[in-house]
């Protein structure tokens, strides 16, 4: 095979050691280059306004190819300083032709250029495209966050609206709201108090069941402050305590001041009389004596000489309800109900827990009648109830489920989250500021995850324009390393006779 058909391959990376190894530069070269620099900056200085010197200036270092292209075009804007020998006058192209002859001395320029390539393929524009790739990567991080940020903030207003629905307020102006749903705290208990009253058969078959299992004619007391409240309502605490209504009641004023002091229930007075004096009749005590053994009072001077007697024991019965005088044997002074006393039996925050337990025990009971009823094995329960009252023995495991079913009813009446949190406002003084504070960290945490999901946006765009911004560089270094690699390679088939030269691993694999 002819040898002058045989390329030559000369790997990028090595090109320089290539030359140096062909003596085809010298190992000192850079001693020489910085010369050629200076003067080439010296050169630049003063150019003539030229489109295209202008792009030859664009983009990277003039190298000695960029020198060459400058004197042609030199010779166009300088042709009229050029003399009879074809010499030219200008000091423009004097110069440049001296930075061309320095570069051509020991072959610098080759040596430089070939420093160029290597430079730019494994450094400049990897380099580059690695910043586009941090960017690119920064603006996918940013929209994984976005989407993390827009579903936190979204979870944050699904529950503050959920929590606002949950309590009924707008979610305006908080605390004043969740203050004046405390108005609505009566009706509720007053309507959570005709539900109790739907349990009524469960507690009767519940005192039945346990005064069968005690064997005792009289019936067990069970359940008694359920019984009550099914019996008598929402009464207050001291009606429950006492087993009379409360002359007066002393609300707590504490806690929340759109509250009256005091609530009067009773208009009931007791009738003295038109007078201030007590009439026993037409009684004469003039001249009389009292014997109380050995000791007389001396009434002073008799008027008359008519006695009586007074009996110790008087055979008249009078009735208290009759007269409207409410005698208090064991309550409060004056028939006052104050502090917990004045809370009705659902607001107390100890019967009303009382009330709970009841039910959750009624409940109890019958999920077990239940599965003794639903489980046919069970011959041991079946043998016990052989003897049980009527009124046992006919429940079915309908009868029993339908019981349940309402005291399920009446429990969620008293413990549903609107009414736990109003029950908790009321009688907490910092339940309500707390639960304030829990609905504003919602909205707080919302407006952070907007905020920063607004800082991501400008952050995405940041990225998008500089990477933009690279691109064009990037395209032109490459474009740029292209010529350059292309008139290194026929540079060096230059001085093998024209064979074919590539570069390999260069800025084509890129």
């Amino acid at each position: 095979m002819d040898e002058q058909n045989i390329p030559i391959d000369i790997n990028n990376s090595k090109l320089l050691d290539w030359l140096v190894s062909r003596r085809h530069v010298n190992k000192d070269w850079q001693n020489s280059i910085l010369q050629v620099r200076e003067k080439i900056n010296n050169a630049i200085q003063d150019m003539p306004a030229h489109e295209g010197i202008i792009k030859l200036l664009s983009g990277q270092h003039i190298n000695y190819f960029h020198c060459l292209k400058i004197i042609e075009i030199l010779k166009e804007t300088e042709a009229d300083t050029k003399n009879l020998f074809g010499r030219y006058g200008s000091q423009r192209m004097k110069d440049w032709q001296h930075i061309v002859a320095s570069y051509q001395k020991d072959n610098i320029y080759l040596a430089e250029a070939a420093q160029m390539l290597i430079r730019n393929v494994n450094y400049e524009i990897p380099s580059l495209r690695k910043q586009v790739a941090k960017l690119e990567q920064s603006k996918t991080d940013a929209e994984k966050k976005i989407k993390d940020y827009s579903k936190n903030e979204a979870l944050a207003v699904k529950e503050f609206n959920m929590l606002c629905e949950q309590l009924g307020i707008a979610g305006k102006n908080i605390k004043n709201e969740l203050l004046q749903l405390l108005d609505e705290l009566p009706t509720i208990y007053d309507i959570a108090a005709e539900k109790i009253k739907i349990v009524k058969p469960a507690i009767e078959l519940y005192q039945e069941f346990n005064k069968f299992l005690s064997g005792k004619e009289i019936a067990i007391e069970v359940l008694p402050l359920l019984k009550y409240v099914v019996e008598n309502g929402n009464t207050t605490t001291y009606q429950y305590t006492y087993g009379e209504k409360p002359l007066t009641i002393e609300l707590d004023t504490r806690e929340h001041e759109n509250k009256n002091i005091l609530e009067d229930i009773d208009d009931e007075q007791i009738d003295f009389g038109n007078g201030n004096e007590i009439d026993f009749g037409d009684i004469n005590v003039e001249n009389n004596d009292f014997d109380f053994g050995e000791s007389k009072i001396d009434w002073g001077t008799p008027s008359t000489d008519e006695e009586f007697e007074i009996v110790s024991h008087m055979d008249v019965e009078i009735s208290l309800e009759e007269s409207g005088i409410v005698v208090e044997k064991s309550g409060m002074d004056g028939g006052i109900a104050r502090g917990t006393d004045a809370l009705t039996v659902l607001d107390n925050p100890k019967t009303r827990d009382q009330i709970i337990n009841e039910l959750m025990e009624l409940d109890a009971f019958l999920k077990i009648r239940l599965f003794e009823l639903s489980s046919e094995s069970d011959i041991l329960a079946m043998s016990q109830m052989q003897n049980a009252p009527a009124s046992l023995q006919m429940q079915t495991v309908e009868s029993i489920s339908s019981m349940n079913d309402c005291v399920n009813v009446a429990l969620s009446e008293l413990v549903n989250k609107r009414i736990l949190h109003l029950h908790n406002i009321k009688h907490s003084h910092k339940y309500v500021d707390i639960l304030t504070s829990n609905l504003k960290q919602k909205l707080t945490i919302a407006e952070r995850m907007k905020h920063n999901i607004n800082l991501l946006q400008d952050q995405i765009k940041k990225n998008q324009s500089e990477i933009k911004s690279f691109e064009p560089i990037i395209q032109l270094l490459i474009n740029k390393t292209k010529e350059l690699q292309k008139d290194v390679q026929e540079d060096i088939s230059k001085r093998y006779k024209g064979r074919i030269v590539n570069i390999v691993g260069g800025i084509n694999m890129l």
